[in-house]
């Protein structure tokens, strides 16, 4: 260390210069200890939610151990039984999936020990090989290799009502002169180190989360085609995939928010609290694009209560990235609290419209059959402009719609004085009155649609598969159930087959970067010329003994 006496003894030009390296090195110093708070700040961070994950996890275990014991399983139904046991194993293997994906095995010597050693694949079931072999058989010497052997791995694939093998060989090439070994790479998959193909995953999805068909509905359906897989295979398979597609559905949320117009609304569904053997409501909340607006998206949201705090959350408007627009609901007091946040509201006219639909259908009102002829008039218009541009349409509804309107409301004004208090006609009267500016919205706004029936549309599916679910049976499998919706139906409404689409997108995902996620998102997926080749006869027209899959994926 130089001292100040030292210091002053040398030239200007020297102190200078030391000076300025002594700045330097003080500025490595800090940017050193910025780095390093950094990484103890990540650290922690990135332990506190393997720590919360890691709990779940064990929370989760405990519940499935309680949902054998008899006293628990005899509060339930068989049906709601199997749906429990398939959503736990599901959710256990989330969790492991997200465990892994940051960095922590949650598996000990112990449970590698006690894992069910993986069956071969049945030899009656037809195969198709898949040869994978490198670019290039040349040595770096100049020899050309030879081929040793191989390695081979089989992947379950399934076609409806058809299950074949999918052999993946990998040869072995070796150079005489140096002993040089190469081999193709293995091909990377959704599920690591798993049989299940792309598929047969796909197919699973599609049929669970669109069509409505427990687990427990599948595996009987698989026996029947010849293969019987395990409802807890099945589940761990839905659990790992629905972990790997959450950055799709987070990708896809942030493409909806870019939007300044968006439908919004809620249906209830039941959820299981397993510890006490009840269920009480949740809701799914939807949002979406306009059926005017050419990017076609919906995202489904799972949530415990009917909050208007979920909506603000999904709408992120309490942090910097507030959304801006106009968001289009029903009269659901839960977002006026988006109101207040900055979001202009604009009300379903549909909804004020059925009030006096209840009116005619139920009593004969006169009031009710002439409002609904305001109505007709009004609905006409948007049939006539809804595929013309948006500045054309509130060109329009300025020009008719406005008129309309306002005959309409004076005629509201001048009943509301002929009829009784408290009487259901002025009870649909005051519903439109109180709401008619945001009622009205859509006059000012050719992108604003006059009624929420596109959102609905897109709900109206988890209110059929209600009936089939009975129940939703846990948090994480409601929230992993409302993820992977949102990408079907947003493949669906974009005029895709849901099952080519995740089939695709579960073969690119493993190896797709993660800054171009969003070419995977329904609305700008391209699909890539399927050059695969089945054959072979379906197993249902074997007689062989049925196989099993049990134990690991």
């Amino acid at each position: 260390m130089i001292s100040a006496q030292q210091l002053e003894t040398l030239d200007p030009q020297m102190q200078q210069l030391l000076q300025t390296l002594l700045a330097e090195h003080d500025a490595q110093l800090r940017a050193k200890d910025a780095l390093i708070a950094q990484r103890e700040h990540e650290a922690a961070f990135k332990q506190s939610v393997i720590d919360k994950l890691t709990h779940e996890m064990a929370v989760l275990k405990r519940l499935k151990f309680a949902a054998t014991s008899e006293r628990f399983a005899s509060t339930l139904a068989p049906e709601q039984r199997s749906l429990l046991e398939e959503t736990l194993d599901t959710d256990l293997a989330e969790l492991e999936q997200e465990i892994s994906q940051l960095g922590l095995d949650t598996k000990s010597a112990d449970d590698e020990k006690k894992k069910a050693k993986r069956k071969p694949l049945p030899a009656h079931l037809p195969r198709r090989e898949v040869k994978h072999e490198p670019a290039s058989t040349t040595c770096g010497c100049g020899c050309q290799m030879q081929r040793i052997g191989e390695d081979v791995s089989e992947k379950l694939d399934y076609q409806p009502g058809v299950f074949t093998v999918q052999r993946h060989v990998r040869g072995k090439w070796t150079c005489r002169r140096c002993e040089r070994l190469i081999q193709a790479p293995v091909p990377a998959h959704v599920i690591d180190k798993g049989i299940p193909t792309a598929g047969l995953l796909a197919h699973v999805l599609v049929a669970k989360f669109m069509d409505h068909l427990p687990l427990y509905r599948q595996e009987h359906i698989y026996e029947r085609a010849g293969m019987l897989i395990a409802r807890s295979t099945l589940a761990q398979w839905v659990g790992e995939c629905g972990a790997q597609l959450q950055p799709l559905v987070n990708a896809l949320a942030d493409e909806l928010r870019r939007h300044v117009v968006l439908h919004a609304d809620e249906t209830p569904v039941a959820m299981l609290k397993p510890g006490k053997g009840k269920t009480h409501k949740a809701y799914i909340w939807s949002y979406c694009t306009p059926s005017a607006n050419p990017v076609k998206a919906v995202v489904f949201e799972f949530c415990e209560t009917r909050s208007g705090e979920n909506v603000r959350d999904f709408l992120k408007l309490e942090t910097d990235q507030a959304w801006k627009g106009t968001l289009v609901t029903d009269g659901f007091s839960g977002y006026a609290g988006c109101v207040e946040k900055g979001v202009t509201s604009a009300q379903c006219m549909a909804h004020a419209r059925r009030k006096f639909h209840e009116l005619w259908i139920h009593h004969g009102s006169e009031v009710g059959q002439q409002a609904l002829r305001f109505y007709q008039s009004l609905f006409r218009i948007e049939r006539e402009i809804e595929d013309k541009p948006s500045e054309e349409r509130r060109r329009i509804r300025q020009r008719k719609s406005r008129r309309i309107l306002a005959v309409f409301q004076r005629w509201l004004m001048a009943r509301r004085q002929l009829v009784p208090p408290g009487s259901a006609t002025i009870k649909a009267i005051d519903y439109s009155l109180k709401r008619w500016a945001e009622l009205t919205r859509f006059c000012d706004n050719g992108d604003v649609p006059i009624s929420n029936n596109w959102v609905e549309n897109q709900i109206r599916p988890i209110a059929l598969g209600r009936s089939n679910w009975l129940f939703a049976g846990s948090l994480r499998a409601g929230k992993r159930g409302a993820a992977v919706m949102s990408l079907l139906h947003s493949a669906r409404i974009n005029g895709h087959d849901p099952y080519a689409y995740f089939k695709d997108v579960l073969e690119r995902l493993p190896t797709h970067p993660a800054s171009r996620i969003e070419e995977l998102l329904p609305h700008r997926w391209n699909p890539k010329a399927d050059d695969t080749v089945y054959s072979g006869q379906s197993p249902e027209s074997t007689n062989t003994a049925l196989p099993t899959l049990a134990g690991g994926g």
